[in-house]
């Protein structure tokens, strides 16, 4: 087995009570019918079970892994948070940021999806698998240091990324966070530090709102290791694969990571009422192969892969597939049902070619290619 897998369906049972797709019922807001808040459990649930029935799990090595630490969770999150996230937690729930509501045993929950990320980061820089994949859930490139957010309580892959650290003393460290929306949570933490590459390419302007420009590079150790990748809203398979080309894979060449980290999320997909993008499942495979085929060449091909958003429950798994089917080299007889539809509702030329002119100056004023 050169790929892990790592679920554990306790996961799935985190709830963010009573909401309709983000805020909560009340008001003029009516109880949800036949659905609830985005981010429930079944695209993820639908994910695996795709793999499971596609025959993908028996190239896998499936497992589940412990909950981290407190002290795991300390190295990135103070006390104060922690201690508010337990006791709302323990009450029944609440909300201990902004957008991001929890219910009774969210904080135990939250340990667990942060649990799975270690485990495959830990797995990986070990040797045991060539890379992974962690359906981690709730997410966690939204939540700050001191404030969840965004439907992230705890952040995932930087406590993943320390706790490694600390036991088996990997040095730098990229992530590429694919979701349609800033990873924000996971900037704030490396903003500061010149060992850890952050890039994020998503939706402009989409959420947080006014954050995620390109013009946010880092400060002090940091400067030119944050780099942001807006994309035009209604951009589609090419917009993400130039990104790639253009950018990602020069960044991560240049700075030569120990390892390569995907924050996961699969919310740019056509589909998804989060995001207004037009990707596909095959734009996630050929960003996937991109990835593998440089991480071959400057870290031995260690990826590890955390999921985060996505929430068009039919598509998402088809998605997740395309991954996990470039990270194991095996291919099912799945056909995704949505790719050729949506391949033909993508932007004009005129509006790749404009996007494409967005990403080269990018690519002139980063300081990284300096």
């Amino acid at each position: 087995m050169t790929t892990g897998f790592y679920f554990d369906e306790r996961c799935l049972w985190h709830t963010t009570g009573e909401h309709a797709l983000i805020l909560p019922v009340g008001g003029y807001v009516q109880p949800p019918a036949g659905g609830g808040h985005a981010e429930s459990p079944e695209s993820k649930r639908r994910f695996k079970n795709l793999l499971d029935v596609s025959g993908m799990t028996a190239h896998l090595s499936v497992s589940t892994a412990d909950p981290v630490t407190r002290e795991d969770m300390m190295r990135i999150h103070p006390s104060s948070y922690l201690d508010q996230f337990k006791k709302m937690s323990d009450a029944g729930g609440g909300n201990a940021g902004i957008y991001s509501p929890f219910g009774s045993g969210s904080f135990e929950i939250a340990a667990l999806s942060a649990g799975l990320a270690k485990a495959a980061v830990n797995d990986v820089v070990a040797g045991k698998y060539r890379n992974a994949y962690a359906l981690s859930r709730p997410p966690g490139h939204h939540c700050l240091p001191e404030q969840s957010m965004g439907f992230c309580l705890l952040a995932n892959i930087p406590i993943a990324i320390e706790a490694v650290r600390v036991t088996q003393g990997i040095g730098k460290v990229a992530i590429l966070d694919w979701d349609v929306h800033h990873g924000n949570g996971t900037q704030a933490v490396y903003y500061e530090r010149g060992d850890t590459l952050t890039i994020s390419m998503h939706q402009e302007g989409c959420f947080p709102p006014a954050q995620g420009g390109s013009d946010e590079i880092g400060v002090g150790d940091g400067v030119g290791t944050n780099l942001n990748i807006p994309l035009l809203a209604g951009g589609g398979h090419r917009a993400y694969l130039d990104a790639i080309e253009i950018l990602v894979l020069p960044a991560l060449r240049a700075f030569k990571p120990d390892i390569i980290l995907i924050a996961s999320g699969l919310d740019a997909n056509a589909f998804d009422p989060l995001g207004r993008m037009q990707a596909n499942s095959a734009t996630f495979r050929e960003m996937a192969r991109s990835v593998m085929s440089l991480a071959d060449d400057i870290c031995e091909g260690r990826v590890v892969a955390v999921h985060e958003g996505g929430y068009a429950e039919v598509v998402v798994p088809f998605c997740g597939l395309a991954i996990i089917e470039e990270l194991s080299g095996h291919r099912s007889d799945v056909v995704d049902p949505f790719e050729e539809f949506t391949m033909a509702q993508q932007p004009a030329n005129d509006f790749d070619c404009f996007q494409r002119e967005r990403l080269l100056k990018l690519l002139r004023e980063h300081p990284i290619f300096v």
